[in-house]
């Protein structure tokens, strides 16, 4: 549960969201957004805004667009899920309720200190085992655990990268924004037997993808 002191903060936000899917608003509800902002955005954990973590060009999105990254995913009860861009853990924290005791969630994150951060973070509130990260380039994806019923991008993108597709499992799917620096829109493609769908969703405007590690440390 979420702690006592933020618990009304926790549901008001929940509850001006435009959110569906009963697992996604209770997965939302438990896991308390101000553990996963540094504590110079403790005031606005709950706001829908997204937080600076204290490192350039590295925020937590605000939570309608995490939600609708969450409906456009479709994530299910033992799914292995890939999260490119893992910030300071929070979506990683919501896909480890949403994919349950069964799943599995590795979180790729580039910035050494960020990624530190979301280790910590996650080992204080995700059940043991089921939230890995893993502080790398997240443009090459994660190949050594592939494949992945999901692949979920919260960063800025130009394209979906060959890699992340090579890695998704067939019927999966990936969730990213695709554009420029300035303009993107929430893309959703989907493996099938016959080959890939994709569908285009709500403009947004996310952190750019950022290069840099060539493994884990």
């Amino acid at each position: 549960m979420t702690d006592p002191d933020r618990t009304s903060d926790a549901r008001a936000m929940v509850d001006a969201l435009p959110v569906r899917d009963s697992r996604i608003r209770s997965a939302m509800l438990a896991v308390p957004r101000h553990r996963f902002v540094p504590e110079s955005g403790q005031a606005e954990a709950y706001d829908d805004e997204p937080v600076s973590l204290g490192v350039p060009q590295a925020t937590a999105s605000a939570p309608s667009m995490v939600a609708l990254q969450l409906e456009a995913a479709q994530v299910r009860p033992g799914d292995h899920v890939l999260e490119i861009g893992a910030g300071m853990g929070y979506l990683a924290a919501l896909l480890a309720e949403l994919v349950g005791p069964t799943g599995r969630v590795d979180a790729v994150e580039v910035d050494p200190f960020l990624a530190g951060e979301a280790r910590r973070r996650l080992a204080e509130w995700a059940p043991p085992g089921r939230v890995h990260v893993h502080a790398r380039d997240g443009a090459g994806g994660f190949p050594e655990a592939a494949p992945f019923d999901r692949i979920i991008v919260s960063c800025q993108t130009g394209s979906i990268l060959e890699p992340w597709r090579e890695q998704l499992a067939p019927g999966g799917r990936i969730v990213a924004p695709v554009g420029d620096t300035f303009e993107q829109v929430l893309t959703t493609v989907v493996r099938s037997a016959g080959g890939w769908t994709r569908h285009e969703g709500t403009a947004c405007r996310f952190v750019a993808l950022r290069r840099r590690l060539p493994r884990d440390i």
